[in-house]
């Protein structure tokens, strides 16, 4: 059965007191559709007006993979599909969301092991299980997000069976009603929703699939009146002057009605080149060459529906999804098949950067970062595809982070995940590693460099709000230290000042600052003669970085 079929019912049907595995596909569907239609409204719901907003991108990709492993096994049973769908999220999960919500799909099919359909209790029992996998997934669960929205609609679904209640389709009501009312408590659990003003994303994002299936079971259309907002502007600039170096061939169509073609074509446009929009109203042929193809599909999403996604790296076609480092030692890796030592493979965005990580020796570059989280399948193939057999993974972005741990326990090989969140913290790391040093002791020793620098990030805010005590208006230059907001202002020499006095740069030697790919050279470095006048007695290295959304990353150490 195909999505669009399941999103043309018209006519409810009887309400089901049992769910089979063909039924459990078209929920699927359904929900996944319904997630796509407000990807950009959840990617909106971002704590700091930064331009990272990706959690309703990624949730939706996380669900095309399952979709995809579904649809390639042809055992019908509820387990079967059940089991599909947790093993193609886990493979496809991008971002903490993603992560997070493969493993509610994985307890909910361990739940459902070797049913050929499932009553309400049994589903509530899943639910549970569910719940509790996501729980032990996360090291350090926090309440008021997705944990808590599936914990509490597995309550809820419990309830519903103490009451009385064991067909399927009253459970799923419960369920989603439940959902509902956990995500309006998120602010009320985590106070930095609360100042932001916004419900969890992740939170939100469960919900909607809920009920998406629950539309489908109610046959009810999958249009929506809602005016879902694009992308802001911020988040979707055109790469800098000169073209792409690499970049992801991007390929999907686009179902919807009264599409307007060039308006679609207009934005496609400013996210990369070699741009192809064509078709009419109701459906359009996609394909741009883009750094971002979680932004065009992210927006794409808020159009119509999606299909026949495809999404290949241009620069490294016999490795696919990666972009190797220098050609010697790729080259030494293919001739010795099985290489000897520690190999590291990173996550960076930035043509800069990247020659940065490769020069300091790293072997595989993975691209991605800020609103590109690169997918658990994406790591673990990076990983698998070096000769040596004790592997280092640098994620380099808190939103990367429980990916990369995933790639690990996947991995045949000995991994081991420095939690390094930011850029400088990677760079700090790498320059502790010590090729006389095994995995364990490289491991301990790049993880202690990497807590001991300061990072400070400048970017311009997405949106108003007023959060940790700070006002910020949309357009303002905001400076976020090791992850937290803590300046806005309205230049950003005002901002780096600010900045540097938080991170105590006077008590600190080396200061580098690597500047975006919306900063040219002369202004980076116009910059730099004034943070020295401040800071004479420091030594300073100005980097060209190329990464997109941050005008500046700057390291003290």
């Amino acid at each position: 059965m195909t999505m669009e079929k399941a999103e043309g019912v018209k006519e409810a049907p009887q309400p089901i007191a049992v769910c089979n595995g063909r039924e459990l596909r078209l929920l699927l569907h359904a929900g996944t559709i319904w997630l796509g239609k407000h990807a950009a409204q959840i990617n909106a719901l971002n704590v700091f007006p930064v331009p990272d907003g990706d959690t309703g991108t990624n949730m939706v990709l996380t669900m095309q993979a399952a979709l995809e492993e579904i649809n390639a096994t042809s055992d019908d049973s509820a387990g079967a599909v059940a089991q599909a769908t947790a093993h193609g999220a886990l493979m496809g999960a991008r971002g903490n969301s993603g992560v997070i919500l493969s493993q509610l799909l994985r307890g909910i099919a361990s739940g459902l092991k070797n049913k050929k359909q499932f009553d309400g209790a049994e589903f509530a029992a899943a639910l549970h299980e569910g719940s509790a996998t996501a729980y032990k997934g996360v090291i350090q669960p926090v309440e008021g997000t997705i944990l808590t929205v599936g914990r509490e609609a597995a309550e809820a679904a419990q309830a519903a069976v103490d009451d009385g209640i064991h067909d399927f389709f009253p459970v799923m009501e419960r369920v989603v009603a439940a959902a509902k009312e956990s995500v309006a408590r998120t602010p009320l659990l985590l106070d930095v929703l609360r100042d932001a003003g916004v419900v969890d994303a992740g939170g939100q994002g469960l919900y909607v699939i809920l009920e998406g299936a629950l539309k489908y079971l109610r046959g009810e259309s999958m249009e929506t009146d809602e005016v879902i907002e694009p992308i802001p502007a911020a988040a979707v600039s055109a790469p800098a002057e000169g073209g792409m170096d690499w970049g992801y061939c991007t390929e999907f169509i686009v179902q919807g009605q009264s599409m307007d073609v060039e308006e679609l074509r207009e934005r496609i446009c400013a996210w990369g080149d070699s741009a192809l929009v064509v078709g009419d109203e109701s459906t359009v042929k996609v394909h741009v060459h883009t750094f971002r193809p979680g932004e065009v599909i992210g927006f794409a999403c808020s159009t119509g529906t999606l299909h026949n996604i495809k999404i290949d790296n241009m620069q490294d076609q016999h490795r696919e999804y990666l972009v190797l480092g220098d050609d010697a030692t790729s080259a030494l890796l293919d001739a010795q098949g099985e290489a000897d030592g520690v190999a590291i493979v990173a996550v960076v965005s930035g043509g800069g950067l990247r020659q940065v990580f490769t020069s300091l020796g790293v072997n595989t570059i993975v691209p991605g970062g800020q609103t590109m989280n690169p997918s658990t399948q994406e790591l673990l193939q990076a990983v698998e595809s070096l000769g040596n057999t004790d592997v280092i993974v640098l994620p380099n972005n808190g939103n990367v982070l429980l990916a990369a741990q995933k790639a690990e326990e996947l991995s045949q090989k000995n991994v081991f995940v420095v939690p390094s969140e930011t850029i400088p913290q990677g760079i700090s790391a790498l320059l502790a590693f010590n090729y006389q040093f095994d995995l364990e002791q490289n491991a301990e020793a790049m993880n202690e460099a990497a807590q001991s620098v300061q990072t400070a990030e400048i970017t311009r805010a997405i949106r108003s709000v007023k959060i940790n005590g700070l006002e910020v208006e949309e357009g303002e230059i905001i400076g976020l230290l090791n992850g937290e907001l803590t300046v806005s202002g309205k230049t950003i020499d005002e901002v780096a000042l600010q900045m540097l006095e938080q991170m105590n740069a006077a008590d600190h030697e080396i200061i580098t600052a690597y500047y975006g790919e919306d900063v040219t050279e002369e202004q980076a470095k116009q910059l730099l003669t004034k943070l020295r006048e401040r800071y004479s007695a420091q030594d300073w290295e100005l980097i060209q970085g190329g990464q997109p959304h941050y005008h500046y990353i700057m390291s003290a150490e």
